[in-house]
């Protein structure tokens, strides 16, 4: 690793902080794990009981801000109902906030002419796909499904920065179909399955499905299988490209969220562009 030589040894530390027993989060943790082992980057993990105090899960926070060899922190969401979830995000150092979920980093996404130290990996991941398969976004029409902080209000404002024409449909629109039907680009990210269906997309549009949704199938092993939130099998007749569940977005924001890591240790090395 180029990095390796540039400083003497010295390679990206990634803490991850897990809090109870989801199975989601576990799985999604390993394939953290497992990516940063095949790139070099240490994985160190803190894992507490669900019933733990916010406030060891925020000592642990402080450790990993004062531990110069850490320079991503993660606390994988969601936490436990019992916990601030915004206390003990603001309390991530903001120049290891690898999520991209500090205020300052949200804001300045937010602000034309600034640059966040970080951007959220899912988001930052859809644009990346969308860049690299050379899709146009300047002027295209953008309809974002969702608008968490985590992935639907963050991809707005990417697709925003990017010069596209931006739409955010929520559980609030009326006529959601009717508005998503006009657009070049659409990013699902609701959480709900299949609610995204053929007739939303218009012919030749370029549809990104971040949902991952567990529904029920007796003939898989587990007894269930993943979903996205746009029917895929309707949607692909329509789409000029389509990502699948699994294996679309969730394979890039682990790659995202490396690169995030590697740009905070090349950052606090001095090396950073």
């Amino acid at each position: 690793m180029r990095l390796k030589s540039q400083t003497n040894g010295k390679v990206p530390g990634l803490a991850v902080v897990l809090v109870g027993s989801r199975k989601d989060s576990e799985t999604y943790v390993r394939s953290k794990k497992k990516a940063c082992k095949e790139v070099g980057i240490i994985s160190l993990e803190e894992n507490l009981p669900v019933d733990s105090s916010e406030e060891e899960v925020l000592n642990i926070v402080r450790k990993f801000n004062d531990d110069p060899s850490v320079h991503g922190i993660l606390v994988q969401l969601p936490l436990p109902k019992h916990m601030n979830e915004e206390r003990v995000l603001a309390a991530i150092s903001v120049e290891k906030d690898v999520d991209g979920f500090h205020p300052l980093n949200i804001g300045k996404l937010a602000m034309q002419g600034r640059t966040p130290l970080f951007v959220p990996c899912t988001p930052r991941g859809c644009i990346e796909l969308l860049l690299r398969s050379n899709v146009e976004i300047k002027g295209k029409r953008a309809v974002v499904i969702g608008r968490s902080n985590i992935v639907g209000t963050p991809a707005a404002m990417l697709l925003q920065r990017n010069q596209a024409t931006v739409t955010v449909v929520h559980s609030y629109t009326p006529n959601p179909a009717e508005i998503t039907r006009e657009a070049d680009i659409v990013i699902a990210a609701v959480g709900v399955a299949h609610l995204v269906r053929g007739d939303w997309i218009k012919p030749g549009a370029v549809v990104i499905d971040v949902g991952i949704n567990p529904i029920e199938d007796p003939s898989a092993k587990k007894g269930y299988r993943l979903v996205g939130d746009v029917c895929f099998k309707e949607a692909a007749m329509k789409a000029s490209a389509i990502t699948p569940v699994p294996g679309g977005v969730g394979p890039m924001t682990i790659a995202m969220l490396l690169r995030n890591t590697l740009d905070s240790a090349k950052r606090a090395y001095g090396l950073l562009d």
